[in-house]
């Protein structure tokens, strides 16, 4: 039996994020309420058969999503439920014992531990800091080789919040491209990014990638669990059959919900929601971190989060533990991404929370200086 890893990240927010009194772990924008979301459509939900929908997502849904994408239909998306499942299953689907999975890295660590589980050989390709979490071309080059049968790319990046540059764009399609590799392209927070510009999804430079995506981040909707994956069709169709054994289909309600959050007259206007609790979070979390004088940080470009580099004696993961225990505040530490000291912090509740919220966590800080200095 291959080694299971348990997903830290996961396992810590499951478990605490709704016991703390302040939450900034998520890296998503405070939700729509049902309301909300029916109010900006005009509609209503109450006459919503609550039966199983079709499998890989309703007609209507299905095109909705596929105008997000140059070139594609509705038989090149398969439903799921988050993209969390379509990672899954594309992952199910590619990966085999022995295979060679690169992976960007720090990234959401989902695909990393499913690759490990089914006894691929995980290779990382480390975003540099220095580069402003970028990859070296010279490092795609290497360790993308003719063995690396998945590359898998999280564009906008998570915990980093950073965009692919061209260049790093570029090195990885003619890396892919040069070696019959296929791309699994987590694009979950596309629509998100702080100065409006959509992240173009790697789909449109390479005919072997799947992407997948979701209503959880850029749409704050985390909570309908409607995800997705696009390719060619035939491979959406043989992931939609690994489907059947998962979760078998999205909910009726949510996709329906999510149809009409994906109207051509809906989706900007939740999009500038989005956008407008980021760049409000991040003045805020900006100029906390500056008055704190021990935390390095790059602006992100996109997604409710920063992954901040921090100056002080006390390991990531124990920092979050006492800033949950000490002062009901949850935040993920860099230890969770294989990156010491750094955290993660979500800006994206609202401004009062986020001010209280920080307001606690410099006090811990403090704290922990002052030790330093004694």
């Amino acid at each position: 039996m291959n080694e299971f890893l348990p997903f830290r990240m996961e396992r810590w927010q499951s478990t605490y994020e709704n016991v703390v009194t302040w939450n900034l772990s998520e890296s998503g924008v405070h939700p729509l309420t049902l309301g909300e979301l029916l109010q900006l459509a005009g509609t209503r939900a109450d006459e919503i058969l609550l039966g199983y929908g079709q499998s890989n997502g309703s007609v209507a849904l299905r095109r909705s999503i596929a105008r997000l994408y140059a070139g594609a239909g509705e038989d090149n998306i398969c439903v799921t439920n988050g993209s969390a499942e379509a990672n899954f299953i594309a992952m199910w689907a590619l990966a085999s014992p022995g295979d060679e999975i690169a992976v960007l890295t720090p990234t959401y660590m989902q695909t990393p531990g499913v690759a490990a589980a089914l006894g691929a050989i995980v290779r990382e390709i480390p975003l540099r800091e220095e580069l402003g979490w970028q990859p070296d071309p010279d490092d795609i080059r290497r360790i993308i080789t003719d063995d690396t049968r998945l590359v898998v790319i999280t564009n906008p990046g998570n915990p980093t919040g950073a965009v692919l540059s061209g260049e790093a764009r570029a090195a990885l399609l003619a890396a892919a491209q040069r070696t019959g590799t296929w791309i699994l392209a987590d694009e979950v927070y596309t629509g998100a990014e702080i100065d409006g510009d959509t992240t173009p999804s790697l789909r449109n430079g390479y005919d072997r990638v799947i992407a997948t995506g979701s209503l959880s981040k850029a749409y704050g909707l985390p909570g309908l669990r409607i995800g997705w994956l696009i390719g060619p069709a035939d491979v959406a169709e043989r992931l939609w059959a690994r489907k059947d054994y998962t979760t078998i289909s999205p909910g009726e309600l949510t996709d329906r919900l999510a149809a009409i959050a994906l109207d051509p007259d809906v989706r900007p206007r939740i999009l500038e929601r989005t956008r407008a609790h980021i760049r409000a979070g991040w003045v805020i979390i900006d100029a906390w971190m500056r008055e704190q004088g021990c935390f390095t940080c790059r602006r992100p470009d996109a997604g409710a989060i920063c992954f901040a580099r921090y100056d002080l004696p006390i390991a990531s993961a124990e920092l979050a533990e006492r800033l949950r225990v000490e002062k009901s505040v949850l935040i993920v530490p860099g230890d969770h991404f294989g990156i010491e000291s750094f955290i993660r912090f979500g800006f994206g509740v609202p401004a009062t929370a986020l001010t209280a919220a920080l307001e606690r966590v410099a006090e811990t800080i403090a704290g922990i200086a002052a030790l330093r200095t004694a």
